[in-house]
């Protein structure tokens, strides 16, 4: 299949030239490696506590890979974006179940989701929305299945995706699955099938029973967890988390508006198609189809709901993907595509293009790091001549949809072939974390100075917590650490110290200091108001 060649050559590259991104990345591997090390496998921990922010599914993905090869790196990589692959697969299952007389339409709305930037881009990261994604499909096949053989087997794979997304991403599922399955009446006077035994009250009760079944699988371990993991924990997952995001988000608080601002260019490059926008005038007439309105039953009740919480993230909106790739494949099938259909999207490419070849000219101007100097020409070419390329791409057939989902695939190659000098040398963790594994070893007690979220203890495969260090402590820890190191994030080295390590990080210098040097001077640690 086409897509997964796509999703193969992306992937090929990223381990390649992308390391693990902090802080999200190092931060689950962190929490997967130090359930590893500890053999403790119920409740997840960060540093030394409980972290409640996420269920354990992702990090027992990661456990069993490593159970079978060791422990390693590329492994936990790949457990995301295999599901994204997996999610492919299951649109086509889904679209057939939707639309069983056209079968090119699933075809269409695979290389539809797999050719949304956003998407392509996401499907390469350690993260947990691809999976939601996957048994948010898993649910919708499962409502499907129950309609259209009016058997309970259905409502069984519905429960069973409830449940294992509960442990992926926890109770966001329901609110992936639940508004289609009540809007059934709406979606399904149009799709051919029926309640089991004719019945709505049957219907709604299996819905129930789905909903009962899939949380009971999540209780099984929310309940152990919360056992053990003692009350703070038990209450944060159980309560805290979901509830904080829903009336007041912790870091990602935005106006109701953002996503219907954002959703539009998180469908690029098909946004730049005049094929769809004529598709889509004409999609008034069609919504009498019990497809369109079954995919319209999937998405607008999530993406009103994510509108009206506090808590906004773009990824949050993974899930509700598939069906807009399926209202896209359904718009533009039997709409023409003239000539140029193409050349928005080309002349973005071509402009993307020369707007990389100016990078290391204008890297001085504009203050960029020095490692723009390192940027390949060859590819800043490549994308504007890929650009220029898609003017001359057929209009018939099956070469558009490949075009514009092939160039998502240009892009995220290039930007990361092109941006790998960059990567390495001021978001790579790894050295870094090195020095600290072998200061860990000879003895040294390692302190973060602020908020610590992982970033070094997979990568270093430390054994120990890191101790969290502030301007209201650092007196009491130099007091009772004999040999330390401190880790300390600042604009610049000040001119009075010597640190014993520095690396780049993005726009600020990472520094680790010995704890004898701060003792004399404690002002080296501190970061400037």
């Amino acid at each position: 299949m086409l897509t997964a060649l796509f999703w193969f050559a992306a992937m090929a590259i990223i381990l390649v030239t992308r390391p693990l991104m902090p802080v999200d990345e190092t931060r689950y591997l962190a929490v997967a490696w130090e359930m590893w090390r500890d053999g403790q496998f119920l409740v997840p921990h960060l540093n030394g506590d409980t972290y409640s922010h996420k269920p354990p599914l992702l990090f027992w993905l990661m456990h069993l890979g490593w159970a079978v090869l060791g422990v390693n790196e590329w492994w936990p990589r790949l457990v995301a974006p295999l599901f994204a692959l997996a999610n492919l697969l299951l649109m086509l299952k889904v679209s057939r179940m939707l639309w069983p007389e056209a079968p090119e339409r699933a075809w269409s709305a695979s290389m539809v989701l797999q050719g949304c930037l956003f998407w392509t881009l996401f499907a390469t990261l350690t993260m947990f929305d691809m999976i939601l994604t996957f048994f948010t499909l898993a649910g919708m096949a499962g409502i499907l299945r129950a309609w259209r053989s009016r058997t309970m087997s259905g409502f069984i794979a519905l429960g069973v995706a409830i449940g294992f997304g509960v442990l992926a991403k926890g109770p966001a599922i329901l609110l992936h699955v639940q508004p289609t399955a009540l809007l059934a009446p709406w979606w399904g006077a149009r799709l051919k099938g029926g309640p089991p035994g004719g019945s709505w009250g049957q219907w709604y009760a299996a819905i129930v029973g789905a909903v009962g079944f899939g949380c009971a699988i999540g209780l099984v371990w929310a309940v152990s967890a919360g056992i053990e993991g003692g009350e703070d924990y038990r209450n944060a997952i159980f309560w805290g988390q979901s509830a904080g995001r829903i009336l007041d988000s912790f870091d990602h608080g935005r106006p109701w508006w953002w996503y219907a601002v954002v959703i539009l260019p998180m469908t690029l490059p098909w946004a730049l198609w005049p094929r769809l926008w004529r598709g889509l005038a004409n999609l008034g007439r069609n919504l009498r189809n019990g497809g369109i309105r079954f995919c319209l039953a999937w998405f607008a009740p999530v993406f009103i709901a994510f509108s009206l919480i506090s808590g906004k993230q773009l990824h949050y909106l993974l899930p509700i993907f598939p069906p807009l790739a399926l209202v896209i494949a359904f718009a533009v099938e039997n709409t023409e595509d003239r000539r140029l259909d193409l050349l928005p999207t080309g002349i973005l490419s071509f402009v993307l293009g020369l707007a990389i070849l100016a990078i290391p000219t204008l890297a001085g101007m504009l203050r960029l790091p020095a490692e723009t100097d390192d940027l390949a020409i060859i590819w800043g070419v490549a994308l504007a001549v890929w650009g220029v390329g898609l003017v001359f791409i057929p209009a018939e057939g099956r070469p558009r949809f490949i075009s514009l989902a092939g160039t998502s695939l240009v892009f995220v190659i290039v930007v990361h072939l092109m941006a790998q000098p960059y990567l390495g040398a001021r978001i790579d963790m790894k050295p870094l974390a090195k020095h600290l594994s072998v200061w860990e070893r000879e003895g040294y007690v390692l302190g973060h100075y602020g908020k610590y979220h992982g970033q070094f203890h997979f990568l270093g495969r430390l054994e120990r917590s890191l101790d969290s260090i502030g301007d209201g402590n650092i007196d009491a820890w130099l007091a009772r650490t004999h040999m330390g190191k401190i880790i300390t994030y600042q604009n610049e080295v000040p001119p009075a110290g010597k640190p014993d390590l520095i690396q780049p990080f993005r726009g600020k210098l990472i520094t680790v200091w010995d704890a004898d040097s701060v003792r004399h001077d404690p002002d080296l640690v501190k970061r400037p108001p």
